[in-house]
This record gives C-alpha cells, structure tokens and sequence, in this order.
C-alpha cells in the first residue's frame, strides 16, 4: 500500500500515533479503491495519515489524532462485524468522532441488528440509542428528519425478531394522505391504488431479506403491508407492528393505532414532524400522541436529528440549505409584521 500524500489542510504534527491492523483484506475496504476514504478522514479530520503494510500512521494536533484514531478503529471494528464500509458511512464516522455528547459509547460499541441478510449497524450516537430502545422496549416513537434511518432501523429489527421466531408477523402501515378521495379515481384494485403509498416499506424490507423471501412471506401474511384505516377493529398480537409517516395521521387515527397492541407484540411509531401533509387545521395525531403520553411507563421516545442522517452527505447540505431559507423567509415575515402596515 503506498504513503499517502499528506493532505494542504493538515496541520504541522504535533503528535503521531501509529494503528496496527491485523486483516490486510479488511484494511483495503477501509482505505477504500484509490484510498479514497483514507483521505476524506485525512481531509477532514485535519491529520496526516500514511498507510505501509498494515499499518497507518497518524500526525497532528492531539486532539485531532484522538478523532482520527476513534473514526479509524470505529469502522475497522464495523467491517470485523460484517458490516460494509461505504461514503456515506465515512461521513457518519468523521461526524461521530467530533460530537462531544454521550462519551460512554464510543463508535466501535455501538449496537447491531443482525438478520439473515448481514448486519445492520448504528452509525450515530443517536441511531445507538435508537436501536437500544427497540431491543428493550414494547413502543417506541421515533421522531426526526427524513433519512434518519427511522424507518429503516425498524424494519431491521422486526426482520430480525420474525426470522429468530420471537415475533410471528410483521405490521407494517402508513396513513395515504396523499391520496385522500381520490383514490376512487386511480386505475386499478385496492392495493393497486394503495401500494405507490407503502412502496417505501417494501423497499425497506427488501434491504433486509431476499425478495422471493419478501414475497413468500406476504403471500402467507407473515409480513402485511397496509394502509393505516385497515388497522380498524383488529387487535394485533405476537407482531411487530410499525407505523410509518405517522405525523400525517389524526389523534383519532393514532390513537385507534395505539389501542391495536395486543398479547406479544411490538410497535414502534416513526414520523417527521416539520413534513406534515394534512389539510391546514388538522391536528397532527403524532404531536398530539408526544404530548398526552409524555411519561407513560414502557413507552420510550428517540429524538434523532439531521447529523444522524444516512443518506448521501450532499442530501443533508441540501436540507441544511432549505432550512436556512426557510429560517431566513420567518424573520422577514416576521419583521414585516413588527413593522406594521406600510403608510
């Protein structure tokens, strides 16, 4: 493997600290082809790093050298577990070796949701947390931006729960807001009409298990997919029930889909709350649901926020971006109405 160039933005060494790493296969897929990742880590870290055999070599400012070490061990320990290193996981671990809060899990501890199809691991602090609350709790609400992996994480775990046996079924619904009444109008049967709504949940389960295994699995209702308003008047036991998108349901809805928890069963309830679609008015049933079961006992709630994003990094410069107009179009509504009606 040859040195690496020492990147312009790096500082003069202040310290240098040496990583040994004992698979040389495992150490590729860390450097990535052309050592691409070693040198966004080395870019953005602001370190010096140089790889010979299997060794790389760390130099900068101490604390710099501290970050670099945590993001480098992280993702070595990541692809010990089988997990896969890609870009947007790079991000995540260069973003993690910077935050500063809960220091007792560092990167390389954090849990995973292991299915037949390989490892799915957290790759923020807050995904940590996430994930320790749906091993541990019968309800989880988990509330953030998109691409926060709220969805997705969930699905992981009840494919996980299905495929050991500790569930029998999984749930999986979302409200079709969207569609209101007009669905009468689409072209086709019910689920042809319904399903470009739930097309989001069967991506995420095909992630996670083969598709004809996907597709054996719903054709003998192990797995059903369904919009929310089919949930009425059942009592769902021995599952895995997730509700997706749950900001765009009432407080009636919500609670209809709460009361739904029967014998051996899990539900975890995911939403976005600055990306509600009912009409203006409405109150939103998860907001509602946040605020009236604030403290209930065997009820927990995950909080995630943009820096837990999974998704390309430029998606969460663009939402940033979007944000700050949004920010910025508020103040300007807001000191036009300070300043009255113009004369």
């Amino acid at each position: 493997m040859p040195n690496l160039a020492a990147s312009a933005l790096a500082p003069a060494p202040g310290k240098t600290l040496t990583l040994h790493f004992s698979d040389n296969a495992l150490l590729a897929l860390l450097l990535g082809e052309h050592d691409r990742h070693l040198v966004r880590l080395e870019q953005a870290l602001r370190v010096r790093l140089a790889c010979r055999g299997n060794r790389v070599a760390i130099s900068g400012e101490p604390e710099r050298v501290a970050a670099a070490e945590a993001a480098l061990t992280g993702l070595y320990r990541r692809l010990e577990r089988g997990e896969m290193v890609s870009g947007t996981a790079i991000e995540m671990a260069i973003r993690a070796a910077d935050e500063e809060t809960d220091p007792r899990l560092p990167l390389s501890d954090r849990p995973a949701i292991r299915t037949r199809r390989g490892v799915v691991g957290a790759q923020s602090r807050g995904q940590a947390a996430y994930m320790e609350m749906l091993a541990e709790n019968e309800m989880v609400f988990a509330v953030g931006p998109a691409g926060t992996g709220k969805t997705y994480l969930a699905v992981a775990q009840a494919v996980a729960m299905l495929q050991s046996g500790r569930v029998d079924r999984i749930v999986l619904s979302r409200p079709a807001v969207e569609a209101g009444e007009r669905l009468g109008f689409l072209p086709g049967d019910m689920k042809e009409k319904v399903d470009p709504y739930l097309r989001p949940l069967y991506d995420a389960l095909n992630e996670m298990m083969p598709t004809d295994q996907v597709m054996r699995r719903l054709a003998s209702g192990e797995i059903e997919v369904a919009p929310l308003a089919f949930m009425r008047g059942r009592t769902l036991a021995h599952c895995f029930a997730i509700l997706d998108e749950a900001q765009n349901t009432t407080p009636m809805q919500m609670k209809m889909f709460l009361t739904r928890m029967g014998e051996g069963t899990r539900m975890v309830v995911t939403g976005d709350l600055s990306q509600i679609d009912l009409p203006a008015g409405t109150a939103s049933g998860l907001a509602d649901a946040l605020a009236t079961l604030d403290g209930v006992e065997g009820l927990a709630v995950a909080r995630l926020e943009r820096r837990d994003g999974m998704r390309h990094p430029l998606v969460g410069r663009i939402v940033a971006a979007y944000e700050a107009q949004g920010a910025a179009g508020r103040r300007e509504r807001a000191k036009r109405d300070s300043d009255g009606p113009a004369k």
